[in-house]
């Protein structure tokens, strides 16, 4: 899994983490977890950003959370 496949990162980020509100998670910490993702396996220095945004939104979509 790579940072651009968005969608999966973000269904494990829900099964792996129940309990947290997506849209209250910072940077640092998501970028964590998703580099600590079982099937993760892309260069750290590829996460700017606009890809852990990305990541966060499809997150709270997979998570139902609404704005």
């Amino acid at each position: 899994m790579k940072w651009t496949d968005t969608q999966e990162i973000a269904m494990q980020l829900t099964d792996e983490h129940p309990d947290v509100d997506p849209r209250h998670i910072n940077f640092v910490d998501l970028r964590q977890w998703v580099m600590n993702l079982p099937e993760f396996d892309d260069d750290p220095e590829r996460s700017g950003e606009r890809v852990l945004e990305a990541i966060q939104l499809a997150w709270m979509d997979e998570a139902d959370v609404d704005d």
